[in-house]
């Protein structure tokens, strides 16, 4: 099976390209392109595609000419999943937390996983080991809380995120980038902890622009997989086409 799968971001666009289970080309774009699409896949010899747009952007007259020649797949909440959504309100879930889930679930199908993607925001999301996903939280990401601090206060300057933090600042600066660094750190880690009391097998994976820095202030076992999302969507696509089969 030869899949490709794209994610659509606020900031940019990944594509990968699967022969079975293994990526073996990885392409990122500012924006997505029918001519990128095509040439990837016509390259590839490609048989399904799926994409995924947190930003909405996906002309259906793309689907209309990709069709002609290829599966193709939008990931929405109406996608079949390869497992249960507990989510109550899945119309609002982003769609790079679903694929992300899935991406944990091909690496660690026998596991309970917290699922990590740091970015602008964070998300935290889990999925137990019976394969169903409960739900998780969203917070602040690092330089959200760096700017927040600087724009809802009178005094404090704004600050550049530190690669490596500190348990204390000595200076109001470090004191700030402690705080927005360390502070996102622990909170993934307190919730790790609480979580591996009720599965033991807990596996957490860090994924998104800021992975690898908070895999760095972690004191925790921690797996980082910067393709999370590709290898998710590349799950959810092999678990589509293999449904229809």
């Amino acid at each position: 099976m030869r899949n490709l799968v794209i994610d659509i971001g606020n900031t940019r666009v990944k594509y990968g390209v699967f022969h079975q289970n293994e990526l073996v080309e990885e392409y990122l774009g500012t924006t997505v392109k029918l001519e990128d699409i095509s040439r990837l896949a016509t390259n590839h010899q490609v048989q399904n595609i799926i994409y995924s747009s947190v930003a909405e952007f996906w002309p259906a007259e793309w689907t209309i000419l990709l069709e002609q020649q290829y599966q193709v797949w939008g990931l929405s909440e109406k996608t079949i999943l390869p497992f249960v959504n507990a989510y109550a309100t899945p119309a609002t879930l982003g769609k790079d937390r679903l694929a992300a889930v899935a991406g944990a679930q091909f690496y660690y199908p026998a596991n309970t996983c917290l699922v990590v993607d740091a970015g602008t925001c964070v998300t935290m999301d889990i999925l137990r080991a019976d394969a169903t996903y409960l739900g998780g939280n969203i917070s602040p990401g690092v330089r959200m809380r760096l700017r927040a601090m600087h724009e809802f206060t009178a005094r404090l300057p704004q600050v550049e995120p530190l690669a490596a933090v500190q348990v204390w600042g000595t200076s109001t600066t470090t004191a700030l980038q402690n705080g927005g660094g360390l502070g996102v750190a622990l909170e993934i880690e307190a919730l790790a902890g609480r979580l591996k009391q009720q599965w033991p097998d807990l596996k957490v994976l860090l994924t998104g622009g800021d992975a690898s820095f908070l895999a760095n202030n972690i004191e925790c076992e921690i797996f980082v997989h910067s393709n999370l999302v590709l290898y998710g969507l590349h799950k959810i696509l092999t678990y589509n086409v293999e449904h229809l089969a």
